[in-house]
């Protein structure tokens, strides 16, 4: 693999106020990596500097060696509010992503269904908004993004205000679809579970300011089952980790 994104002894301030501190890391493509901390340890705001929504203090971030200067179609937000347009179709709603670089509506529709299809929505093509579950609702907009055919997706808690077995569903699903389209993924997540379950790595966040505490290789074959004791070593290793003393958190851990 060969890397994506690379931010380089970032750091993000607002105001007097640093929010990030000496960011330092690499995605790689097709790569799953999770960013893992507590509440106001920053995650979100390195999602938003990665993906060109607002511009680092000092430092750099690049992707494919190119400084990243604004959002752009190649890197695509997720968030746990999905966004869609509340008078527009399932169809209707990934067809809107398309239109900025695809004329032919014959196109664009062809290219919505084949995505809707991809996370089995096909027969709720037609089906406004409100008519869907919240999990519907969040695979409408995996589908609207995938249908860009972004290099990255960024997601923001995309799951967090799930219950417990849509959340478990479409965490499945989102690894089927990453693992058939081979796209690169970068989760923010404060569930250590869900870090565990869907990362190739995760990246563990101090805050005040937000700095990297550690970074975790998980290398558990998939699928996994989340009640293995390999899952829960790992599950352990990272929540032990909010308790250790700095000094033992220095450097890469990998097994």
């Amino acid at each position: 693999m060969s890397a994506l994104v690379q931010v380089k002894e970032m750091s993000k301030s607002f105001h007097d106020n640093e929010v990030l501190s000496e960011i330092s890391l690499s995605i790689e493509k097709g790569e799953f990596v999770s960013i893992l901390g507590e509440s106001g340890c920053g995650k979100s705001t390195l999602l938003n500097v990665i993906g060109g929504f607002e511009a680092p203090t000092s430092g750099h971030v690049l992707m494919d060696q190119v400084p990243i200067e604004k959002p752009t179609r190649r890197a695509i937000m997720l968030f746990q509010h999905y966004g869609l347009l509340p008078w527009r179709t399932v169809k209707k709603n990934v067809e809107f992503a398309l239109e900025p670089t695809i004329s032919s509506a014959t196109e664009r529709t062809k290219r919505a269904n084949e995505y809707i299809q991809l996370v089995g929505l096909e027969g709720s093509a037609n089906q406004f908004p409100a008519e869907l579950s919240g999990g519907m609702q969040q695979r409408v907009a995996i589908a609207r993004a995938l249908a860009i055919q972004p290099e990255l997706i960024l997601m923001d808690e995309p799951f967090a205000a799930l219950d417990t077995f849509n959340r478990y569903y479409l965490q499945d699903e989102l690894l089927r679809i990453q693992q058939q389209e081979q796209t690169t993924v970068a989760l923010v997540t404060h569930d250590i579970d869900e870090a565990v379950y869907l990362s190739d790595r995760i990246i563990i966040m101090d805050r005040n300011p937000g700095r990297i505490k550690k970074t975790i290789a998980i290398t558990l074959p998939r699928p996994r089952d989340r009640s293995h004791g390999d899952f829960h070593y790992f599950r352990k290793l990272i929540f032990d980790t909010f308790h250790f003393g700095r000094n033992e958190l220095d450097s890469d851990y990998h097994i």
